[in-house]
């Protein structure tokens, strides 16, 4: 594939524009498009052991070939890994290795690697720049666009954190191929969502072409990926941190982090099947209040279906809380504003918008049937 594959997104935001390259062979050209931000040749590295073993070298070779040095933290996989502990070690790891704050730092990983370092830079020296060089498609199409940077608490996911946004974004295709078919599916509760929120013919195309792209398609994957952050970027500009437009990205995602705290933050579900999960019950809610056609739900999950993924509570394996005790735990979520919960519904399709105005009870019906399908 030529450098022509490759897709720019210019993330407009004034005095802390970056931009987006989404294609293959990315980490080869690592160098090339880094180089220009630095001040002298060298970065600090932060990745995951999965990560690390598949792709630190490839990542190494492309920033020698422009003469930068790099120095790599490899961290545990998963999502334990967003907690204070691990911040700890990697801010002391970053003063240790005399990372200035004319430097740059790289968080190479999944959207738990992105949000940790992230957040890391932030807080160091009071804010140094970093890259991100996001290897799971979740973190292509989201987490690592946008500035959002944070840990998960006991209360809750990502309850403690910053808006920091990174110097430039470097979404490799290539390294797609690596993913383990469970962590692509869920990567593409992701995708799926941009379609369901704001964009009714990018669900039509994903109906037709999710398949290709799960199966390997590089034309569908890079298209999928450069529209959810076109998408994504678009929504940011107007709403850096999440005043008014930005919450629509959180469709599916109140249901989601309250089924991720139930189980654990464990590997019994994964962010994007839980954000899948989320969308479904969603729509289905967005139904029972008459907002939206009854057969809508039921197209959501007939395409999420399709694509093996989980889209139900009864695809989570184990034990579940109950209707009440969910409920409790959506009442943590960040979205809570004047002691009410704010979902994003539906009216149809790519026709997402926000409101406080649903009754608890409605809620609680459609967590109870929802169990009760278990």
């Amino acid at each position: 594939m030529t450098e022509a594959s490759v897709k720019t997104i210019h993330v407009p935001l004034e005095g802390r524009e970056y931009e987006v390259h989404v294609g293959p062979g990315l980490l080869g050209r690592s160098g090339a498009l880094i180089a220009p931000l630095l001040r002298r040749p060298r970065v600090a590295v932060v990745t995951d052991d999965t990560v690390g073993a598949l792709h630190l070298e490839t990542l190494r070779l492309g920033l020698q070939a422009q003469g930068i040095s790099m120095t790599a933290l490899s961290l545990p996989p998963g999502e334990a890994t967003k907690c204070w502990a691990q911040l700890e070690r990697t801010t002391e790891w970053l003063l240790e290795a005399q990372v200035e704050r004319g430097d740059i730092v790289v968080a190479f990983g999944g959207g738990v690697i992105g949000d940790l370092v992230g957040f890391a830079a932030s807080i160091l020296r009071r804010g140094v720049r970093f890259v991100q060089i996001p290897t799971s498609l979740l973190a292509q199409v989201d987490s690592s666009v946008g500035g959002k940077t944070g840990i998960n608490s006991p209360q809750g996911k990502n309850l403690i954190g910053a808006f920091h946004q990174p110097s430039l974004v470097l979404a490799d295709t290539n390294v797609l191929q690596t993913l383990e078919k469970r962590d692509f599916l869920a990567g593409y509760g992701e995708v799926v969502k941009y379609g369901l929120l704001g964009d009714a013919a990018f669900f039509d195309w994903l109906e037709d072409r999710a398949p290709d792209m799960a199966g390997g398609d590089e034309a569908a994957r890079i298209h999928a990926v450069a529209h959810s952050v076109a998408m994504k970027s678009a929504i940011v500009a107007r709403d850096e941190t999440e005043q008014g437009d930005r919450a629509l990205l959180n469709l599916g995602h109140t249901f989601c982090h309250a089924l991720e705290a139930a189980t654990g933050y464990s590997d019994r579900l994964l962010h994007g099947e839980g954000v899948a999960i989320g969308c479904a019950l969603a729509f289905e809610l967005s139904a029972r209040l008459g907002l939206c056609a009854q057969e809508t739900p039921s197209r959501v999950r007939a395409h999420l279906s399709d694509m093996k993924m989980k889209a139900d509570l009864s695809d989570i394996a184990g034990d579940l809380s109950d209707a009440e005790a969910l409920l409790t735990l959506m009442a943590q979520d960040k979205k809570v504003k004047d002691g009410k919960l704010r979902f994003i519904l539906a009216r149809g399709i790519g026709q997402a918008f926000i409101t406080s105005d649903v009754p608890r009870q409605t809620v609680l019906e459609v967590l109870q049937d929802a169990l009760a399908r278990r």
